[in-house]
């Protein structure tokens, strides 16, 4: 995904941590970082939310495009 993606869905599972839609989006964009799992469809962005809040935000990307499935304030292991 790249910094001007304009279009992700998100999931249900995203908001279980009460993280806006327009905080996920913004950090989508905006992204500082990425990290790898062990399936190459998702990766994990840590990005800033519209009040610069750190957050991570969990997507996945196949051939019909990329689904936000978690969000939330990014924990300490991926901010340093």
């Amino acid at each position: 995904m790249d910094n001007h993606s304009a279009r992700v869905d998100i999931a249900a599972s995203a908001r279980k941590h009460s993280v806006a839609d327009e905080d996920m989006r913004h950090a989508l964009k905006h992204y500082w970082t990425t990290h790898s799992t062990d399936d190459p469809s998702v990766a994990i962005y840590i990005g800033p939310s519209m009040s610069l809040q750190p957050l991570e935000i969990v997507v996945v990307q196949d051939a019909d495009g990329a689904v936000v499935i978690h969000a939330m304030p990014a924990r300490r292991k991926f901010l340093q």
